[in-house]
């Protein structure tokens, strides 16, 4: 068999396959969410789809397995870079609502952010005439033009910013992902640029659309595991995980260290609901995730928070750190006192708080019972607040 079409197969065997791949995850991935995160990655799919196609399709006219003429390979080529520049773009968008950063909040820097993409489309537009990113030669044959690398930094610049952000988030820990998170998310745009880069220098090894289907892999994998871990509506962990922390926290425990249950209520969230509606009760449950979250983020203690039912939540936390218990409840109030203001709700918002100390053979519902007997203890003692 000649070596061309040796080499053909190969990568239309390999593009197949991650074609294939790509194809099940997006079909696993409707109806499970709604959040627009998971629209981005569903638009990552997309134009990755087309990315593979207009590649493999591509290399089939270019090594004469079909047939097809010069006009095939550059319209094929086009599309394979506006893909790519879509792909990263709808990459860098999840990357940023995964992580709840404030640049998705605001609808301009989002528009913003799309003007590397338009550039590229505009240029991909233009080559058609000026013939500088590629173009056919006088024997109809498929070239590079002089200013070819474009394609490659319009597009991963994305990339680029999308991993400067991230390691950003775990050097300032201005995120509400914890460390391990970050990180993994870190990770996960290397391997597509790297082999980018490996295929913008030989062209002829079929590495880039591998490596971005394993990517995507990765990443429903990981999006998967949040939606059977995390409570959908604070972001918290859900009880489940709750219960595997505890199990591993216990078999961790140093014999130095101490750990604490905080058990957390809403002083009259059915108030809320009843005179508010159901959607001001929801913005409530947020607003004290995320007290709890900032909260213990400034004690400089190690903490697992989780959404444990209804309106209670609980904090397991060590006793190695900065802040007494005492302290943490009143950093968890102070700020739930400043997002109460900063919102301008229309109710009062106060929370109740327990501790209970974990002894050796406690269960986490035992913890919880004496963390909700000093909570109540609290409640009685406060008036509600």
């Amino acid at each position: 068999m000649d070596a061309n079409i040796e080499y053909a197969m190969l990568y239309l065997e390999l593009n197949v396959f991650s074609l294939i791949l790509i194809w099940i995850i997006l079909r696993k991935t409707q109806g499970l969410s709604k959040m627009e995160a998971q629209r981005n990655f569903v638009m990552s799919i997309i134009s990755e789809m087309i990315f593979f196609i207009s590649d493999t399709w591509f290399l089939v006219v270019f090594t004469n397995v079909i047939p097809g003429d010069g006009w095939i390979l550059i319209a094929c080529k086009t599309v394979y870079f506006f893909s790519t520049s879509s792909m990263c773009f709808f990459w860098f968008l999840y990357f940023e609502h995964v992580r709840e950063t404030n640049f998705v909040k605001d609808i301009w820097k989002i528009r913003f952010s799309s003007i590397l993409m338009v550039i590229m489309g505009v240029l991909l537009i233009g080559n058609l005439f000026f013939k500088y990113l590629f173009y056919l030669g006088d024997d109809g044959t498929y070239h590079r033009g002089p200013l070819f690398i474009l394609n490659y930094v319009f597009s991963y610049s994305y990339v680029v910013l999308a991993w400067i952000r991230i390691i950003i988030n775990i050097i300032k820990k201005d995120t509400k992902k914890s460390r391990k998170q970050l990180i993994r998310l870190a990770f996960l745009p290397v391997a597509p640029g790297v082999a980018g880069i490996i295929q913008f220098i030989y062209p002829r090894l079929p590495v880039a659309c591998v490596a971005m289907s394993l990517a995507t892999l990765i990443l429903y994998l990981v999006w998967v595991d949040e939606l059977i871990s995390l409570d959908p509506l604070t972001g918290l962990n859900n009880r489940k995980q709750l219960n595997l922390s505890f199990e591993q926290i216990k078999r961790g425990k140093s014999d130095h260290e101490k750990i604490y249950l905080l058990l957390v209520d809403a002083n009259h969230f059915k108030n809320i609901n009843d005179t508010y509606g159901h959607l001001q009760g929801d913005n409530a449950l947020k607003l004290i995730a995320r007290a709890l979250r900032e909260g213990c983020k400034v004690s400089g203690r190690r903490t697992i928070i989780a959404r444990y039912g209804g309106d209670e939540f609980v904090i397991l936390v060590s006793s190695e750190g900065g802040t007494s218990n005492e302290e943490l409840k009143n950093a968890i109030n102070t700020r739930l006192a400043e997002l109460v203001k900063e919102e301008k709700i229309p109710f009062e918002l106060t929370v109740s708080i327990g501790v209970a100390t974990l002894e050796e053979d406690d269960s986490l519902k035992e913890l919880i019972v004496r963390a909700d007997e000093a909570m109540y203890d609290e409640k009685r003692e406060h008036g509600g607040r």
